[in-house]
């Protein structure tokens, strides 16, 4: 019975300075094992893992990316300009044993990275004008004063153990006070810009008109100078077919009275049916002779 108890006594130390030998690392997570409140080793492998039980202790630390969305804060530009940014960080622990040293704790890494965010933030709007920032230019343009940002950020936050993978801006705002004014000289460069693009389609439509114009008349001036050419060759080629058709004497007598008849009966065709001929002339004679 004491032997059993011996034994049950054993396996039970047994098990427990077992358990205090090994820790396990999961995925996306450092293991810092300490020593009378030193970091002797990490481990980033996940697995199992040993350590020397009672003496030895283990902190855990993440390797996933963080986020931290910093409280918008006021900014001045190079032109005095209050400008408020509201921005987030994302962040990662890049060397545990420096972050712990450095920093500790999430929260204390935050308040730093506040800090320093704050500042990269204010010495880069420093160098730019509120019109520099708020425009109607491609975005991509600022996505280069975004980057200088994060790569100043990450810079300063390796010295605590800390990557900066990126620094995004929400938001630019306004100070209420300028609100107003910003939007009235932003109405205003809109109204310049159509006023603008206006005066110079009106100057391209008179371009357009009076090129229109021009080929019209000259179309018009080259058919009434071919149609005034076409009625010369049709005269001169009804002339030359009537001179053909009346080449005796007879026949030019016949044409004439025929001429003189179709005067006669245009003469006629108002109410007065009276017409005075001279004896003389051809068509009175044949007339006198018909009666």
């Amino acid at each position: 019975m004491k032997k059993a108890i011996i034994i049950g006594a054993i396996l039970l130390v047994l098990i427990i300075v077992g358990a205090n030998c090994v820790y396990t690392v999961a995925e996306n997570e450092f293991a810092c094992t300490f020593r009378f409140s030193e970091i002797v080793n990490t481990e980033e492998q996940p697995g199992l893992h040993f350590k020397v039980p009672f003496v030895d202790s283990v902190r855990y630390f993440s390797q996933a990316t963080q986020l931290y969305d910093i409280p918008p804060s006021e900014v001045l530009t190079s032109d005095k300009q209050n400008m408020t940014v509201d921005c987030y960080i994302l962040w990662s622990i890049s060397d545990p044993q420096q972050f712990y040293r450095a920093l500790g704790t999430t929260s204390k890494a935050e308040e730093r990275l506040d800090a320093i965010t704050y500042n990269a933030l204010k010495t880069a709007m420093g160098t730019l004008a509120q019109a520099d920032i708020i425009n109607m230019n491609d975005g991509a343009e600022r996505n280069k004063i975004y980057e200088g940002i994060a790569t100043t950020v990450d810079a300063q936050a390796a010295a605590y153990g800390i990557r900066v993978e990126d620094v995004k801006i929400k938001q630019f705002d306004l100070p209420e006070s300028n609100l107003n004014a910003v939007y009235n000289r932003m109405i205003s460069e809109r109204v310049q810009m159509a006023e603008k693009y206006t005066a110079e389609g009106a100057y391209e439509a008179n371009l357009i008109r009076n090129d229109v114009d021009k080929q019209v008349n000259i179309l018009v001036s080259n058919a009434q100078a071919e149609a005034a050419k076409l009625e010369a060759e049709g005269e001169a080629e009804y002339m030359r077919l009537l001179a053909a058709a009346y080449d005796t004497p007879e026949k030019r007598e016949f044409y004439e009275f025929t001429l003189a008849l179709e005067a006669l009966k245009a003469s006629l065709t108002g109410e007065e049916k009276t017409v005075i001929l001279d004896a003389d002339s051809e068509l009175g004679k044949i007339l006198i002779g018909a009666n």
